[in-house]
């Protein structure tokens, strides 16, 4: 499905930036509701994009109203749009995201954000044995053309519990997430293909998703756990 973006969804987003409080924003819920209504059937073009090459049953659009309770910043509203597009579990694993945000700072991210304890430890152990695979998969001109051949995310600082922090493949193991990142500007997402842009990218980290489910749907002799 093609469908774009228009500028009043920045626009609004820079005025909430600059007024970000209730009165402001109960004042200008019209506006924001068209907005609302506009961002949701993007994020469900793309959803329904990602279903044409993958298996995804689940969209969450975050909401614009910020949790304030355990948060020293107490302004009300996020200035940002969020999305995730959750796979079939539990055969396929790993997950998307869409962010979208003013001023250059629209992103989309793929892979596992918060891993299971049981989830991540399989994955380092799986990395002490062998770490060729995940290797050629980073290396693999189609996947890291679009989002690089490394990491971003959190990681522990020299190695986690039960890992020799000599291990040749401790820069895989040390980590905590397993997270690629796309940035766009806001031309970019306006134009007439970003949808199609972000539907590439997200196909594009298939072989690593591949990977991924095949670790964790198995023990470390292959044998299903599903």
């Amino acid at each position: 499905m093609s469908i774009t973006l228009s500028n009043s969804v920045f626009e609004f987003l820079n005025k909430l930036e600059n007024n970000n409080n209730r009165d402001w924003f109960n004042e200008n819920k019209p506006e924001f509701k068209a907005v609302e209504k506009e961002v949701k059937t993007f994020y469900n073009a793309v959803f329904n994009n990602l279903n044409m090459h993958d298996e995804v049953d689940k969209l969450k659009i975050f909401r614009i109203y910020r949790d304030v309770r355990f948060s020293k910043n107490k302004l009300p509203y996020k200035t940002h749009f969020g999305g995730s597009f959750h796979r079939v579990k539990p055969q396929l694993r790993g997950g998307y995201y869409l962010h979208l945000k003013p001023n250059n700072e629209s992103f989309i991210a793929t892979g596992f954000w918060e891993p299971a304890k049981e989830d991540l430890l399989r994955i380092r152990k799986e990395f002490e044995m062998d770490d060729q695979e995940i290797r050629d998969i980073l290396a693999n001109k189609d996947l890291n053309s679009v989002w690089g051949n490394s990491f971003v995310g959190d990681e522990v600082k020299t190695a986690p519990k039960g890992f020799s922090k000599e291990h040749r493949a401790i820069d895989l193991i040390k980590k905590k997430q397993y997270i690629f990142t796309k940035n766009f500007t806001d031309k970019e997402v306006l134009s007439n293909n970003f949808i199609a842009e972000v539907d590439s990218a997200f196909k594009a980290v298939r072989p690593f998703f591949d990977y991924m489910s095949d670790v964790l749907t198995t023990d470390l002799n292959g044998v299903s756990l599903i």
